[in-house]
């Protein structure tokens, strides 16, 4: 019995492993011909080649329709390393101009998966590229003595005017993690790296087309397969038309020549900037894809006035004297003042123990004139009497309250303008000063030079821009933005909504007067003169940021008073006084988008900024070693 039970036994074992054997062939024979993609290409490769045809990349053009940025035909050499046989190294060498080295350096890092992660014997691999038609010529005469190479036709970038590198950007080979992120890419391919070439790459790039070539049994190229069926066309990427005039951006550039800072004009009614500048700059054909990128940009990055960094959105500064237009307008939503409340002013904000200087004007001041006098004084009390208000319970509420006002205003957060790299600037809350101060420690008096617009408050200069064109619309702002059209698509929503801040209307309205009498001179004084234009009715604020160095130049401002049209911020740094250089340069890029030209008379104005050098010693000295 258990004789005929063990051979009962061994027959259903070997059965069974010869059943299982059986189910593991017929799956891996499934998972090699129908489930496995890499057998279905390897397997494919042997029959057909598939040429990638790219499309061209978008244009890019000015709201005028001046062309800024347009394509070239470049060439690149691919080959496929398992059809690379009995190749005549030197004479390939000679055609394409390299060196021995050259090559076998190149082979040896396009087979290293460490530094080109998509390696494949299989499929096509990138051996050169960005080559002119001249230097591929020869080569493609040739082309059959070098089995297993192809070239394939690219565009590359050009521009027309050596500017608005920070807003056009650059593009770059796709990296290791672009190429996981997306499947859109191979190897080789290029992508936006920076400015609208990052943001609005989706659109830019188009969609790739593929030409499907027969092989005979040697590999080699036959034809096209099946005349064609098979193949699909590229599409050429969307154009965009950005909102910025190329002419104001060229003068807005030009004023900053020789200084560090930016310039930010938005047009208020729709939110379109109009120019944005950050100096110093450099020539964006520098980073055109090609061999002298890297060196260019590793010396873009070691210049020590960081002209790669668009001080325009990721530069944050205290707003001095122009962020007492935001704390005004808390002041009377709160009910803390009213447009008749008077402060005095000598010569500055005085309580025991403290005192916050100010420049010399008529006193007690009234609201609209402590915007045109730019009072220190004025700001000082609205704050201290704010953030030690009964009503608030304490200091911490009353921050809060205060804090939520000017996050409503577009400080504090990114405000979410298509451009990578914004930065967010900072407005102060409870928990910050429980930091500084001690929990609890703190009150209006402590935290005094927030008034004026000092100490830990910081803005980006899209953001003083913003404010100024919120001032303009008398209470609401549309998110800031560059593009102001993409051919056959739609601009995101938040680029047409209106965003109101919660202030009342007529508040508004008081700012504006205060800023007109700063221009044209109230009783009281004035701190924009150099603005009065004859004709234009600039309204404007300034500012003297406190620095270790020399003070930052800062200027707010738009025109006209009534329907204005364009709103503009200015910061210049180690420029002194707000009324030094914020105020001209701000007062040109007004004058010259309403008007079309800089008026003669102030040609020398415009020549003396133009010409004259703002940048510390200590950066030209480091720069010219």
């Amino acid at each position: 019995m258990n004789k005929h039970f063990s051979f009962e036994s061994r027959k259903f074992v070997i059965g069974g492993i010869v059943f299982l054997t059986i189910l593991i062939y017929v799956f891996r024979l499934f998972d090699l011909q129908i489930a496995t993609e890499k057998f279905k290409i390897n397997a494919e490769s042997n029959a057909f080649f598939n040429k990638v045809l790219h499309p061209a990349r978008g244009a890019i053009y000015d709201r005028n329709g001046e062309l800024l940025v347009y394509n070239q035909p470049s060439y690149d050499i691919i080959f496929v390393p398992l059809e690379v046989e009995n190749l005549d190294t030197l004479d390939f060498c000679n055609t394409l101009g390299i060196t021995l080295d050259y090559f076998h350096r190149r082979m040896e890092n396009v087979k290293n998966k460490a530094i080109n992660p998509g390696y494949s014997r299989y499929t096509q691999q990138v051996f050169m590229s960005q080559l002119s038609a001249e230097e591929t010529g020869v080569f493609q005469e040739k082309l059959f003595k070098f089995p297993g190479f192809y070239v394939e036709r690219r565009t590359v970038r050009r521009y027309n005017y050596e500017s608005s590198a920070h807003i056009l950007g650059d593009i770059g080979e796709v990296s290791p993690r672009e190429l996981e992120d997306d499947p859109y890419y191979r190897r080789g391919d290029y992508i936006g790296k920076q400015g609208v070439e990052r943001s609005y790459e989706k659109y830019l790039r188009g969609v790739k087309g593929v030409e499907v070539l027969l092989r005979d049994a040697h590999g080699r190229i036959q034809g096209k397969y099946n005349d064609g069926a098979k193949d699909r066309k590229p599409v050429a990427g969307s154009d965009l038309t950005l909102s910025v005039d190329i002419n104001l951006q060229l003068l807005a550039e030009e004023l900053l020549q020789g200084k560090m800072g930016s310039v930010v004009a938005i047009e208020p009614e729709t939110g379109e900037i109009l120019c944005m500048v950050s100096s110093p700059s450099y020539d964006p054909s520098l980073l055109i894809v090609g061999r002298d990128r890297g060196k260019n940009h590793r010396d873009l990055q070691l210049d020590p006035q960081k002209p790669l960094f668009n001080r325009a959105l990721m530069a944050a500064y205290p707003p001095a004297s122009t962020y007492k237009v935001p704390q005004g307008l808390v002041f009377l939503q709160e009910k803390i003042i009213d447009v008749d409340t008077s402060f005095p002013c000598h010569l500055g904000f005085v309580v025991p123990g403290l005192r916050v200087g100010c420049h010399s004007h008529g006193s007690p001041v009234p609201y609209i004139h402590s915007i045109s006098t730019s009072c220190n004084s004025y700001y000082c009390w609205g704050l201290y009497k704010m953030i030690d208000h009964e009503k608030y319970g304490s200091p911490t509420k009353a921050l809060n309250v205060w804090r939520d006002h000017m996050v409503n205003m577009g400080f504090g957060y990114a405000l979410g303008v298509d451009l990578p790299g914004e930065k967010r600037g900072l407005i102060p809350n409870p928990a910050l000063y429980d930091k500084i101060y001690g929990a609890n420690k703190w009150g209006g008096l402590r935290i005094i030079h927030t008034a004026i617009g000092q100490g830990e408050i910081l803005l980006t200069p899209v953001q003083l821009a913003n404010l100024a064109a919120t001032v303009a619309n008398e209470g609401y702002f549309i998110t800031p933005h560059i593009v102001k059209d993409i051919k056959g698509g739609e601009l995101d929503k938040k680029y047409i909504e209106k965003r109101y801040t919660g202030i009342d209307q007529q508040y508004y309205k008081y700012v504006k007067e205060g800023m007109r009498g700063a221009v044209i001179g109230s009783p009281f004084g004035a701190t924009c003169r150099r603005a009065n234009i004859p004709g234009l009715e600039i309204c404007g604020k300034t500012g003297t940021a406190q620095n270790r160095g020399k003070d930052h130049s800062v200027f707010m401002g738009f025109s006209p008073k009534e329907n204005p049209k364009i709103a503009v911020a200015v910061y210049v740094e180690h420029g002194g006084f707000g009324a030094t250089w914020g105020v001209p340069i701000g007062a040109m890029i007004i004058e010259k988008y309403l008007n079309g030209y800089i008026d003669e008379s102030r040609q020398y104005l415009y020549d003396y900024i133009k010409d004259f050098n703002l940048i510390p010693d200590e950066y030209k000295r480091k720069k010219e070693n």
